[in-house]
């Protein structure tokens, strides 16, 4: 049997700090047409722009991970803190972001530079995105 090198246990150190370092920020969207709400003729630009920040934020290693109330109801019924926030505030909760399992945000959409410090990252410029829908210019 081949031997591994021995390096003093700092590859399983430097896995384990990676493992802790991951942010992961579920969102819980109201009930939009696709899962990204970037469809349909009507687009609201602040979803695009939050989709984009979105993506900012995965190439920033970021775990993003996102429900829409119509196409993902349990993951509401599930998620104490999103069940709370929709029993006290009702639809006007949404959208809620948790950040490693906290709530950071409800109601509102915060821009990249708000994310940004949330996760202690600098904001680059954020783009201005393209008008193009998820479901290629038509109606969902």
């Amino acid at each position: 049997m081949a031997e591994r090198p021995n390096d003093g246990g700092e590859s399983c150190c430097l896995i384990t700090e990676l493992f802790m370092n991951l942010n992961t920020l579920q969102i819980f969207d109201p009930a939009m047409c696709c899962s990204t709400g970037v469809c349909g003729p009507e687009v609201d630009t602040k979803l695009v722009q939050f989709a984009a920040d979105l993506d900012w934020l995965k190439s920033q290693g970021v775990i993003v991970q996102r429900y829409n109330l119509s196409q993902n109801p349990a993951a509401f019924v599930e998620n104490e803190l999103v069940k709370t926030a929709l029993t006290e505030k009702g639809e006007a909760a949404l959208p809620v972001m948790l950040l490693n399992g906290k709530v950071a945000a409800t109601g509102r959409y915060p821009e990249r530079n708000e994310l940004a410090a949330l996760l202690s990252l600098k904001a680059t410029a954020t783009p201005v995105p393209a008008k193009s829908g998820c479901c290629g210019g038509g109606s969902c």
